[in-house]
């Protein structure tokens, strides 16, 4: 087993809606915002986690192969009828505790993924702070008493808002086993347009972390156009058509 190439995969990855990913509060503070978003330590900055990414990702893939189950699928789950398992765990891997023979290990390879954690587009962040603009928001919610018709229980929620602008980017390993690569990419890109289709971060059934991908490149060369036209159920609906 050889490595041959270290493929690059960029970006932008731009909020449609307001995001959520949130943090640890380390205090409670008295008339402060109940749920904040995650900040880069040192430069105050929302971010958006690698982990945070792969982890999405991976899960709507894992739901379209039709072998979901409550913990990450493993070398167990690489059945004939779920063919779309293999290239899963060859990009994601497999969890640390799962133990894999010399020989399944030698077929799989290692994880081909990594992810890079998203910071804000510095000419972005500049022209919001030249507009004297903060770069979140709070929202309120309330809970809706059913009998009364009334709010109740306001909670202030800090968000990214719509329209900031992220520098998103991943590596994807080649080996010599994968050939020219082309089935891993068409799954990596498949789990994109799948993210751009549900949502990021917390609260998407209430309209949060809605996404877009533009100026996608793959190395040198632009691929936002091949990427606009995935359809990441095409495959699905053929081979239940066979």
């Amino acid at each position: 087993m050889q490595l041959i190439n270290i493929h690059q995969l960029t970006a932008t990855l731009e909020l449609k809606s307001g995001l959520r990913i949130g943090a640890s509060e380390g205090e409670i503070r008295i008339g402060g915002v109940d749920n904040q978003v995650i900040r880069h330590a040192h430069t105050g900055q929302p971010y958006i986690p690698g982990s945070s990414l792969k982890g999405k990702v991976r899960s709507l893939l894992e739901w379209r192969s039709g072998a979901v189950r409550p913990e990450p699928l493993g070398i167990r789950d690489m059945q004939e009828r779920y063919p779309q398992v293999r290239s899963i765990l060859q990009l994601f891997g497999v969890g640390g505790g799962e133990q894999l023979s010399e020989v399944e290990a030698m077929d799989l390879g290692p994880t081909r993924l990594a992810f890079w954690d998203a910071a804000l587009q510095r000419d972005w962040v500049g022209r919001i702070q030249g507009e004297d603009k903060l770069l979140t928001e709070v929202k309120t919610e309330n809970r809706i008493d059913r009998i009364k018709g009334v709010a109740e229980h306001p909670r202030q929620t800090e968000r990214v808002p719509s329209g900031a602008r992220f520098d998103f980017r991943l590596s994807v390993k080649q080996l010599d086993i994968d050939g020219d690569g082309a089935e891993l990419r068409r799954t990596l890109l498949a789990g994109l347009r799948l993210l751009e289709l549900d949502s990021l971060g917390g609260s998407g059934s209430r309209g949060y972390g809605k996404v877009k991908f533009t100026d996608m490149r793959w190395g040198d060369a632009d691929i936002q156009a091949e990427f606009d036209r995935i359809d990441p159920f095409a495959d699905v609906a053929a081979a239940r058509r066979a």
